[in-house]
């Protein structure tokens, strides 16, 4: 394994803009039948940075640049 470089750590905090692209997530929740709440794409816009920000230190820690699909670890 890569030995990791010293640097900022990426931040943790909830993005401050929207990741996602709400008429398409809106879209997909009808089609399965549901509605959606106000605070819905909130809580998955900030999931989604949460994802980020796990795969950026994953991938630093590795001593990678790039991310890669397998920093996105789901449990």
């Amino acid at each position: 394994m890569a030995k990791a470089k010293k640097g900022k750590a990426p931040a943790a905090a909830a993005p401050t803009e929207m990741l996602l692209v709400a008429s398409k997530v809106r879209q997909m929740i009808k089609d399965a039948g549901c509605n959606t709440a106000g605070d819905a794409l909130d809580g998955l816009n900030n999931y989604v940075g949460w994802l980020v920000a796990q795969a950026t230190k994953r991938a630093t820690e590795n001593g990678r640049k790039t991310v890669r699909a397998h920093d996105f670890i789901i449990m």
